[in-house]
């Protein structure tokens, strides 16, 4: 019976910890501030040259790989729990951010992009904001 109930936590956790098709969706923060957005995406472990970063419209798509670095010939897996594939993750802003600079930096596992956007993007965002907040 123990063994039961640790196999089946075994199966369950297998089952959400990994995402169910080819690519993974990694976490992302996004910050409002006075002259645009900056986006935190976590990516430990991900080489920045295995990172792509697209603007389209409203969208901004960051994708790439995570490479298996340690494994060779000759090692075999215990235990798997770090997903190693595509990544992709896309991000929905209420205006378009096509014509936004971006500056990228990336340390302790997190891609952090600043975009600073055009006057009219920013001026139509914030008036959204404050009519939220009313």
């Amino acid at each position: 019976m123990p063994g039961e109930f640790f196999d089946r936590y075994q199966r369950a956790n297998r089952q959400t910890s990994r995402p169910s098709g080819r690519l993974w969706n990694p976490a992302a923060d996004v910050y409002r501030t006075h002259d645009g957005w900056i986006v935190k995406v976590d990516l430990a472990g991900i080489q920045t040259a295995d990172v792509e970063v697209v603007i389209d419209g409203p969208f901004l798509r960051v994708s790439g790989l995570r490479r298996d670095s340690v494994c060779g010939e000759g090692v075999s897996h215990y235990q798997l729990e770090i997903t190693y594939s595509r990544f992709e993750k896309v991000i929905q802003f209420p205006c378009s951010i096509e014509h936004a600079t971006v500056t990228r930096d990336y340390h302790d596992g997190l891609l952090i992009l600043q975009l600073r956007e055009e006057q009219e993007c920013a001026e139509e965002t914030r008036g959204r904001t404050r009519a939220a907040g009313k």
